[in-house]
């Protein structure tokens, strides 16, 4: 069990949670960490984003920070503890179509891994360009079909949200 006090902070429009990087350092995993534990008393699971220096991060909705009764700025207390259970990620409307057109690699997509199918989307999402995650969807689809299970050359301790970050780095506040 980990267990820390943190700071809520803006980027952008969103309310992030970066962990301290000593905290961080007792996940198993310097890439995406399924978690679960508390915010202030109050229950969460969630999906731990690699900041790419070192540490992890997650976005905090609204719904969580007013059960949390904190928002930008306030410090709250974080216990969690990694599990092996992965929630399924939230697939993309245009991943969605991609896969309903190809049925062989839709059909390596569902015998993946939970954790595989995140590092698919993430390695989608991971780009600003919309035309480069048009090729990354159909090279996806490709590489789905022909029995690969995950992305090549993808590196899992990156951040991979466009919307706040850098070069696979989270920006800071």
């Amino acid at each position: 069990m980990i267990k820390t006090k943190v700071k809520l902070y803006n980027l952008g429009s969103w309310k992030i949670l970066r962990l301290p990087k000593d905290a961080s350092a007792k996940l198993p995993s310097r890439g995406m960490v399924m978690i679960e534990g508390t915010i202030n008393e109050i229950k969460i699971k969630t999906t731990l984003e690699p900041d790419g220096d070192g540490s992890h991060w997650f976005k905090v909705d609204e719904t969580l920070l007013k059960s949390i009764k904190a928002n930008a700025g306030h410090r709250v207390t974080l216990t969690i503890t990694p599990t092996k259970e992965w929630t399924e990620p939230p697939v993309p409307s245009d991943v969605k179509t991609a896969l309903a057109a190809h049925p062989q690699a839709h059909k390596t997509w569902t015998d993946t891994t939970t954790m595989a199918r995140w590092d698919w989307i993430r390695w989608i999402r991971s780009t600003k360009n919309p035309e480069t995650r048009k090729k990354r969807i159909t090279v996806a689809c490709s590489k789905l079909k022909n029995g690969m299970r995950r992305p090549c050359c993808f590196d899992r301790s990156q951040c991979t949200e466009p919307d706040v970050s850098d070069s696979g780095v989270l920006r800071e506040s």
